[in-house]
């Protein structure tokens, strides 16, 4: 069985912590601003840790 390729557009998106959980950020972050509340966009800027249901697929997009 041939190696499996790393999907370049998660690669790009999502890094792998220390203790193996997956980083994100959030989406509706880049226009139409002005319509959403100060707090929204205050949270909007923290990262995130993906679900484990999700992580499970990013592992084997990551291979990690």
């Amino acid at each position: 069985m041939p190696k499996l390729k790393t999907h370049r557009g998660a690669a790009k998106r999502i890094k792998k912590t220390a203790n193996g959980k997956f980083k994100r950020h959030h989406a509706y972050t880049s226009h139409i601003m002005a319509k959403k509340s100060r707090k929204r966009k205050r949270n909007l800027r923290d990262s995130s840790i993906v679900k484990p249901c999700d992580a499970k697929v990013l592992a084997l997009m990551l291979h990690g």
